[in-house]
């Protein structure tokens, strides 16, 4: 090969791209673990009240019937120390997790907001009603003694993995032990 070929203008533009390529990177990484470490909590206050029990027909379910709670809550936090310069946005979302005999795990989204970086990042839901239904795929939410809700958001960066965490808070409630009689008034049980 003759040595004026080896050095074509084809070879040194694909030499100085994929160097570039290898420099972003590197700096990506860097710029990854700058925040790697930084603690992503914060502290909240949240009430569930009004919490109330029907008996549902759901024909997707074994038994055919299942239980739907309603409440109200108030949430208020705010996720302002969590937002840096590699955090693009935070999908937030409060989970209530309860276990039973069936399932031992049982989580279920109730609530959820995506927040944007110049968006307002102080949450102040005052009497907010659940934005999907709390539905068990039985009849164990009757009586039951500890159903636990907390806030959760998954923090999406510029560089790096998609963070999870929850708040340091949480709340613990217990259901009641009769069912509502009526209709639900507003979408709600």
């Amino acid at each position: 090969m003759p040595a004026d070929s080896m050095h074509s203008l084809y070879a040194r533009a694909n030499a100085i791209f994929a160097f570039m390529l290898w420099v972003l990177s590197a700096v990506t990484f860097a710029c990854f673990l700058s925040t790697l470490f930084l603690n992503y909590t914060t502290n909240i206050h949240l009430d569930v009240n009004n919490v109330k029990l029907r008996r549902v027909n759901d024909y997707a379910s074994e038994s055919g019937v299942a239980d739907l709670a309603a409440f109200d809550f108030s949430l208020k936090a705010d996720v302002s120390p969590l937002f840096n310069w590699n955090v693009k946005q935070l999908f937030v979302y409060l989970v209530a997790e309860y276990a039973t005999e069936k399932n031992p795990v049982n989580q279920v989204v109730i609530w959820d907001r995506i927040l944007h970086r110049n968006d307002r990042v102080v949450i102040d839901e005052r009497i907010g009603t659940p934005k999907y239904h709390l539905m068990d795929d039985g009849t164990s939410l009757k009586d039951h003694k500890n159903v636990t809700f907390v806030l959760r958001y998954n923090v999406v960066p510029n560089a790096g993995y998609l963070r999870l965490a929850q708040a340091e808070s949480q709340i613990h409630i217990e259901m009641p032990s009769e069912y509502t009689a009526g209709k639900p008034s507003r979408g709600r049980a």
